[in-house]
């Protein structure tokens, strides 16, 4: 799965390190395990997937995380790619999941596996977690028909957010936006995607 994933273009070294360290089939159920290091989605209960894991390296990568970032995921899922986030240096992540059974999950998960340090809440993600903002970096793993407000107020200036957005049931477009100096996000089309709904709009 690494080498998949280094040669459809992935470069971030602490991102592969990530990649290599987080044990996928830890995140799915277990009459899926035997396929959880296949480089595809798979489906985690409650209408929600697992992401392939070169789209989770590549989001990853997008944000460009350097230490003492503060990270926001919104929509934990499983807890994959929170755990891949947790394993870059120096990196302070929150994470938000709307399904109350899919957070209880993900936390069991996270905790089991030695991810102590992640900050996580059962809740609304198309709000953000503001009590927490501004966040360097912003994360969306769903797909909302346009970008949240909550979410552009709560990114730092000179943050990164990765969102899919477009229709729900069909492809989206994966954008990389940066927030100026003046609060106007600069989009970054990043090709693309397929992705659940986000939910709690």
């Amino acid at each position: 799965m690494l080498e998949t994933i280094r040669r459809r273009g992935i470069k971030d070294e602490d991102v592969l390190k990530a990649i290599e360290a987080v044990p996928r089939e830890e995140f799915v159920p277990d009459h899926m395990r035997d396929r959880a290091r296949g480089d595809f989605p798979l489906p985690i209960g409650h209408g929600q997937t697992i992401s392939q894991p070169y789209i989770v390296a590549l989001m990853t990568e997008l944000l460009e995380l350097k230490e003492g970032d503060r990270v926001l995921e919104v929509g934990t899922g499983s807890g994959y790619q929170t755990a891949i986030l947790a394993e870059l240096p120096g990196v302070e992540v929150y994470s938000v999941e709307i399904v109350a059974a899919l957070a209880e999950r993900a936390e069991r998960t996270l905790r089991r596996l030695g991810y102590a340090e992640v900050h996580l809440r059962q809740g609304n993600g198309y709000e953000g977690w503001p009590e927490y903002a501004p966040y360097d970096a912003i994360i969306v793993t769903a797909a909302p028909d346009r970008i949240p407000q909550p979410l552009k107020d709560q990114l730092a200036e000179g943050g990164r957010m990765v969102i899919p957005v477009g229709p729900a049931g069909g492809y989206q477009t994966l954008w990389k936006v940066v927030k100026q100096a003046n609060g106007e996000l600069k989009r970054f089309d990043m090709g693309g995607v397929r992705f659940v709904p986000l939910t709690g709009e």
